[in-house]
């Protein structure tokens, strides 16, 4: 299985039913992409603020594996939700940080 974790740090603009708007449309992949077996997002909540730079807000996927992640990856759905994101995010693409781990 793959972890795929998404740290994003919002304009300050960004009200949190924008937030949650982005967050209901990236949960809504679960039905679209076979393989997605979970969608989380939470708040970031670390008391380590120099460490966490701005990124207070973050969004995961579960994929059974890297082939349903990279289905993912090009899905057009999901690239126009991230367009979405990037345009309402710090710096654009800066103001987001991607990993996957494997579990």
């Amino acid at each position: 299985m793959i972890r795929h974790l998404v740290h994003l740090r919002f304009n300050s603009d960004v009200s949190d039913s924008d937030k949650q708007a982005l967050y209901t449309d990236l949960a809504a992949l679960s039905g679209h992409i076979d393989g997605i077996l979970d969608f989380q997002h939470r708040k970031n909540v670390s008391i380590e603020t120099p460490l966490v730079r701005d990124f207070n807000d973050m969004f995961w996927f579960d994929f059974r594996d890297v082939a349903v992640r990279d289905t993912y990856l090009v899905d057009p759905t999901h690239q126009e939700i991230g367009g979405r994101i990037v345009a309402r995010l710090e710096g654009g693409a800066e103001g987001v940080f991607v990993c996957d781990v494997e579990l």
